[in-house]
């Protein structure tokens, strides 16, 4: 399918597998840990990291050879998952879990205040907002029918 996030979802789209990503961004790297943190079943974590690192998202490193023991390390192809995961938070936080109930929040290093992500344009800087955006044909789009009527004017 000639669609960045169906193809995307075949990667990330595993229940589990978006858990293992917050877990590693929380800096847990070992089998047993995810398991244990997860209560996930063995072959299940098993798949999911060998998908995660076989799509180059998770390196394998060895930290006991003799044991065949390994941390699971985020790549950067991983690392650029943090604003996915981070707005995925951000809409569980106000549509599913509700205000005040948030698990956690995020502290901005910098100035030490609680913060929320917030998209903006590379080129302006402008926030942006879902009814200033349009979809347009890019240079992979092998079905112009894919695109939404309205963004073919």
């Amino acid at each position: 399918m000639s669609c960045s996030i169906a193809r995307s979802l075949e990667v990330i789209g595993e229940w589990w597998t978006l858990l293992i990503l917050r877990d590693a961004f929380f800096g847990v790297t070992r089998f047993e840990e995810l398991q244990e943190r997860l209560g996930i079943a063995r072959n299940i974590l098993a798949k999911r990291l060998d998908t995660l690192v076989d799509h180059g998202v998770l390196e394998r490193r060895c930290y006991d050879e003799a044991r065949g023991r390994h941390d699971y390390v985020l790549t950067e192809k991983g690392k650029a998952l943090w604003p996915v995961l981070v707005t995925l938070r951000q809409w569980g936080d106000e549509w599913v879990v509700g205000e005040g109930n948030q698990p956690v929040a995020m502290v901005h290093t910098s100035c030490g205040e609680q913060t929320t992500a917030v998209l903006t344009c590379d080129h302006c800087g402008e926030e942006l907002q879902r009814r200033e955006v349009r979809v347009v044909a890019g240079p992979g789009l092998d079905d112009p029918a894919m695109l939404p009527a309205v963004s073919r004017r």
